[in-house]
Formats: structure tokens, C-alpha cells, sequence
């Protein structure tokens, strides 16, 4: 198992048994969850999550982590990978904190932290997207050096790239 720490956080890699107690918004024994926590995005990543195990296996240690505080291990909210790296050494990652630790700054410190573990596993692309009216998310994506690359009506785009691919 891959779990990263930052000094403030512990990113959790989830396997399919944390993923169904996502979606049913129901933590294990002794589990401590913040207020909000489990958001319908968090519940949505972890329905991808359970496919991508359905249809491909496990992508670990590509796949969901937790972000925990380490100061009392409360789960804050869910980050991670949409599934393993493509062809290319590209992946999409996707992240939300429960509304109680927003604009703590816990986002840039767990994006940071899955950023630097994705560059050294080879990653040679970074993906991210966020609502247009998201400015704090993108202000999250351009805090950890993503850059913003597009838009559409809904959303804007962001990535980071390293290496010998970085323009593909």
C-alpha cells in the first residue's frame, strides 16, 4: 500500500472495501469522518474508482487516496487518480475537501504531495479540471504549478508536465 504523508496530512490509499463505505456514506468502526464529508463528488470518485477495479483491476497505486489530518486522523476529503497512466504517461487527477477544512490550504499540501508522487512514478503529464466559478480550486491547480490549458461552458482545464513528453 501507498500512503503519502505532508506534515499536516496522511493521503490513505483506498481499496474497494473504503470506496463502498464512500458511496454509502458509512465509515468503519472508529473511523472519524469531518462534517460534510463524504461529498457527492467524493462519492462519485469512489464509484469511478470501483469500475475502473471492475473493468481493469485494481489501479493502485494510481487509484483513490483519503486525505487525513495527522493531527487527529479525521478524513477531510478524497484525492486522487482517475485511473492509471495512458500510453503517454498521462493521468487526470481529482480532488475535494469537506467544507469544514476548505481554504486551510490542506488542498495545495495533498495536490503537492500526489503531484511529486506521480512525477516519480513516470508520470510525464498531469491532468485537472475544475468548474468555471471554481476559483478556489483553480487557485489550488496554479498554486502547485498546473497551468491552465482550455475551457468549455462548464469547465477549465489545467496540467503539468515533466520530461521528454511534456508537449504531447
Amino acid at each position: 500500500m501507498t500512503d503519502l504523508t505532508t506534515p499536516r496530512l496522511l493521503l490513505r490509499l483506498m481499496n474497494a472495501t473504503d470506496a463502498l463505505r464512500v458511496m454509502a456514506g458509512t465509515p468503519e468502526d472508529g473511523a472519524r469522518w469531518a462534517p460534510g464529508y463524504p461529498s457527492p463528488g467524493e462519492r462519485a470518485a469512489a464509484e469511478r474508482f470501483l469500475d475502473t477495479c471492475a473493468r481493469s483491476g485494481d489501479p493502485s497505486p494510481f487509484g483513490s487516496y483519503e486525505i487525513r489530518r495527522r493531527e487527529d486522523g479525521q478524513v477531510i476529503g478524497g484525492m486522487g487518480f482517475h485511473g492509471a497512466p495512458d500510453e503517454n504517461g498521462h493521468v487526470t487527477i481529482g480532488y475535494g475537501l469537506a467544507p469544514s477544512a476548505q481554504g486551510l490550504g490542506y488542498a495545495s499540501e495533498a495536490l503537492r504531495a500526489l503531484l511529486r508522487f506521480a512525477r516519480g512514478q513516470g508520470v510525464s503529464c498531469v491532468h485537472g479540471d475544475t468548474d468555471l466559478d471554481n476559483i478556489a480550486s483553480q487557485r489550488v491547480m496554479e498554486a502547485v504549478g498546473m497551468r491552465p490549458v482550455g475551457e468549455d461552458e462548464k469547465l477549465k482545464y489545467y496540467r503539468i508536465d515533466w520530461g521528454p513528453q511534456a508537449e504531447e
